[in-house]
């Protein structure tokens, strides 16, 4: 009887186990393990997404409530980090004060700007129509208190060895260009040979050419100021017209939470001839201001919007982080937060 044997039986005398696809090289008869197939990350991803479809039919609220617990504690972490960094008061502890081209000073001489000088030539900074003027600022001799109030900038400097002088005012009339009242200040400056302090003062006046009304040339050169020597004024000496004084003292100091004993304004006189309505207009200002400390609201906020006709970004608080939330903060009462110079 002829008997039949079955492929790959058991019982067969020459049955075997067959091998898997790939396991076995014919040419080398070298047997190799089997590959396990990798982890696809897109394929793990659409099934973690499947689950999470699946368990949002079957429990949507509970599935929400978890989404929005972890969004909120998110915040949390967040804003508790920020809070942290903005205000840290010990800021100077994480500064290397030697890597800031004017670390060495500590005391800021702020000059306001009131124009921009228009002229090509450098010799008519006493001629009126060599600024760009206002209606209001149309008078006979206007032009040479402009040039009294970088003088007496450069004068108290020089007598400060601590002191850096930063001439303040940006970009503020259309009609006289892309030129800001610091660089005309400055210009005016260089052209008066620096009053002849040149070798004192010339290295350490800078300019700060972003600020569009008073409460700015204070705050602006703070944080300007803080970009250059890595630190806050010891002391702030404020120039500008005597008629300012109670503005900037009373007003814009305390809006800045500044110390009263550390602040000084030297003022001078303005013209003979616009006396009386700089004086009228400066009520007027003075009453907005008290209304309205930070000028961010109402007519202040607009007249500050007319003076940046090239809508210029403005860099702080970039240079001065740990008082962003004294540049946000809009209100009429003072600022509640804490302050560096106030430690």
């Amino acid at each position: 009887m002829k008997i039949n044997y079955t492929f790959g039986s058991s019982n067969s005398p020459k049955s075997f186990k067959a091998y898997s696809r790939g396991d076995f090289d014919l040419e080398s008869g070298i047997s190799r393990k089997s590959r396990k197939p990798k982890n696809n990350p897109l394929r793990m991803l659409k099934s973690f997404g499947n689950k999470i479809h699946h368990y949002y039919k079957l429990h949507p609220l509970i599935l929400f409530l978890i989404f929005f617990s972890i969004g909120i504690t998110a915040l949390i972490v967040l804003s508790i980090n920020e809070g942290r960094f903005t205000m840290m008061p010990n800021y100077k502890k994480y500064e290397n004060l030697d890597s800031y081209p004017f670390g060495k000073f500590r005391n800021l001489v702020m000059v306001a700007g009131h124009s921009v000088y228009t002229s090509s030539s450098c010799e008519k900074v006493d001629k009126e129509d060599a600024w760009y003027l206002e209606s209001y600022q149309k008078h006979p001799g206007q032009a040479a208190t402009f040039v009294t109030h970088i003088q007496r900038g450069v004068e108290i400097t020089a007598n400060d060895d601590k002191a850096l002088l930063l001439f303040s005012g940006g970009e503020t009339r259309k009609d006289a260009g892309p030129r800001s009242e610091a660089q005309s200040y400055w210009i005016v400056a260089e052209s008066k040979g620096w009053f002849g302090k040149q070798e004192s003062v010339r290295g350490r006046a800078l300019t700060e050419e972003h600020a569009r009304d008073s409460f700015e040339n204070l705050l602006f050169s703070v944080c300007r100021f803080r970009e250059l020597t890595g630190s806050y004024p010891d002391n702030i000496t404020v120039v500008g017209y005597d008629f300012k004084e109670e503005r900037f003292v009373h007003l814009h100091r305390s809006a800045i939470g500044f110390p009263e004993t550390r602040f000084f304004y030297s003022g001078t006189s303005s013209s003979q001839n616009s006396k009386e309505a700089a004086l009228k207009g400066e009520a007027l200002v003075r009453s907005q201001f008290e209304e309205d400390p930070y000028g961010c609201l109402g007519p202040l906020r607009r007249k500050k919007l007319g003076r940046d006709p090239f809508h210029r970004s403005i860099p702080y608080p970039n240079g001065c982080p740990e008082i962003e939330g004294l540049f946000r903060y809009c209100g009429n009462d003072l600022y509640p937060g804490s302050l560096p110079w106030a430690q």
